[in-house]
């Protein structure tokens, strides 16, 4: 079955230019299912396992073990979404004929809200960092780029200093699947950067030559390209700086970037195609956040409110 796993993780990678975290959980989803059906001994050893012997009784059996687990609903529905893929693959490439996984049903996923700021406290969260500092204006940069444009994280970390037009206020972003898009971002993001690059060669210098990627827009303090859970801290040490912002990650200000832009009547596929969606229903949820617009049009337009 390794051998399978190993076929599929190269179609990702390399047919499908799936990311690295795409990859990672994939990967993680299926060594799991391995682990179950054919756990390793003590030396590390696994029993044969024919990938054609497995039916829909197994994932059941299989889905059962993770509720006993105490699971969220949200990471079976996953790893199970990941083997109906993996046996997908493997009906495709005639290892399989039939895929067991879809004879399955997923446990219902709760839709929650996702959390989101206002425009005042947005604007407060920004303007944090102490910009007389070399890392607070770097802070700076990253947090009005996220807002800006509405960018992943694993986008932002990914971007190199030849994706910034300086003159068209754009951004190029390579996104889920390596798909690019071009998504414009403002003032305050362009005078940020600017602000940022007049510091950027000093964190550049801190590197090794060896480690050095003098092409990264954003470093770390160590002079090398700045990583997501990096940024994840950096996030978390501003909201503790915020005594009313509470479960707030990068990720928020992609969902506030979406939701305020709704609000003031931005038109949804071009929201769609600024977040960098697929499918239209993914940037609908947006469409159920602000409680607070909808009450403000209800108050204003209902003839009993």
């Amino acid at each position: 079955m390794q051998k399978h796993i190993d076929d599929f993780m190269k179609h990702l990678k390399y047919e499908r230019n799936a990311s690295p975290h795409t990859l990672r959980n994939y990967e993680s989803d299926l060594i799991q299912f391995y682990d179950y059906v054919a756990p390793p001994d003590e030396k590390g050893l696994r029993r044969a396992v024919n990938v054609r012997d497995i039916d829909h009784l197994t994932v059941r059996e299989y889905m059962g073990k993770l509720y006993d687990l105490k699971k969220k609903k949200s990471s079976i529905h996953r790893k199970v979404a990941s083997l109906r893929t993996f046996f997908r693959f493997l009906c495709r490439e005639g290892v399989m004929e039939m895929n067991p996984a879809k004879l399955v049903a997923t446990p219902r996923v709760e839709r929650t809200l996702p959390n989101h700021l206002t425009i005042e406290q947005m604007v407060r969260f920004i303007e944090t960092p102490d910009l007389e500092t070399l890392l607070g204006k770097r802070d700076r940069a990253m947090l009005e780029l996220l807002y800006a444009s509405g960018l992943r994280v694993s986008e932002l970390v990914g971007l190199n200093i030849t994706d910034i037009d300086f003159t068209n206020q754009t951004v190029r972003v390579k996104g889920k699947g390596r798909k690019e898009r071009i998504v414009p971002f403002g003032q305050h993001a362009l005078r940020a950067l600017q602000e940022y690059l007049t510091v950027r060669g000093e964190l550049l210098i801190e590197a090794d030559e060896d480690k050095r990627d003098p092409a990264a827009l954003f470093f770390n303090y160590q002079g090398t390209r700045i990583n997501p859970r990096s940024v994840g801290r950096m996030v978390d040490k501003y909201v503790k700086m915020c005594a009313d912002m509470h479960h707030i990650s990068p990720h928020s200000l992609r969902h506030s970037f979406a939701t305020h832009l709704l609000d003031a009547g931005a038109d949804l596929r071009a929201i769609q195609e600024m977040l960098g969606h697929a499918r239209l229903s993914t940037t609908q949820k947006y469409t159920h956040v602000s409680t607070d617009k909808l009450m403000e049009v209800y108050d204003k337009a209902h003839p009993k409110a």
